[in-house]
């Protein structure tokens, strides 16, 4: 059954759900997928630091390489590494459509930058992995808003609590970055001190 859900496999395997549909499955089997399971062993250091950069990834939906980039970008800014990743990710475009309730998975608020639904200052831009400053401003396409999903998220339907670093519109899908946003603030799910201690070895 869960071959035709890879995300529900992955989320099993991570141990933390990366998409709304995955997250009964996940509360019913909140163990690892495979045989073994229920049964995990005692775990390597090299093992735990890896698969907590692997659920890092996992949430923002990026490759290895962006990663590493993230990471070396973070590593030469004075503040703590480890938040200063968090920070990097967090201000790519598609987390902050995700964060602003315009889409309702990474996945979607990937595919919504791609196909060149989303503006930044009023021009288009295709690429998820775009920083954002303070005082950027994110909207959707004129001619986007007609659809369906677009027409949701105007409800707010997506948006349980936007964070305190995103001025939100809703009503006219505008949102503007704030600030940078603080560890505490992002919510994702990731020892960020096990993945320095990653890159770092």
């Amino acid at each position: 059954m869960n071959r035709s859900r890879p995300k529900v496999r992955l989320s099993r395997a991570l141990g933390l759900p990366l998409t709304p549909k995955s997250v009964p499955y996940f509360e019913r089997r909140p163990y690892p997928p495979g045989v073994h399971g229920r049964a995990r062993k005692q775990e390597s250091d090299y093992k735990v630091r890896l698969r907590e950069k692997q659920r890092l990834r996992a949430q923002y939906d990026i490759r290895e390489a962006q990663m590493r980039n993230a990471f070396a970008r973070a590593a030469k800014k004075s503040g703590k590494t480890g938040e200063e990743l968090i920070a990097d990710l967090e201000t790519r475009l598609d987390s902050l459509v995700l964060r602003a309730g315009f889409a309702r998975t990474i996945y979607q608020a990937r595919q919504f930058v791609v196909h060149r639904h989303v503006l930044v200052n009023g021009r288009r831009v295709d690429k998820p992995s775009c920083r954002l400053r303070p005082g950027d401003i994110i909207t959707i396409a004129e001619k986007s808003r007609a659809m369906t999903p677009f027409q949701v998220a105007a409800t707010g339907a997506y948006a349980e609590l936007h964070p305190p670093y995103l001025e939100v519109r809703p009503d006219t899908l505008a949102a503007r970055l704030i600030r940078i946003p603080e560890r505490s603030e992002v919510p994702v799910i990731c020892e960020e001190q096990l993945v320095v201690e990653f890159y770092s070895h």
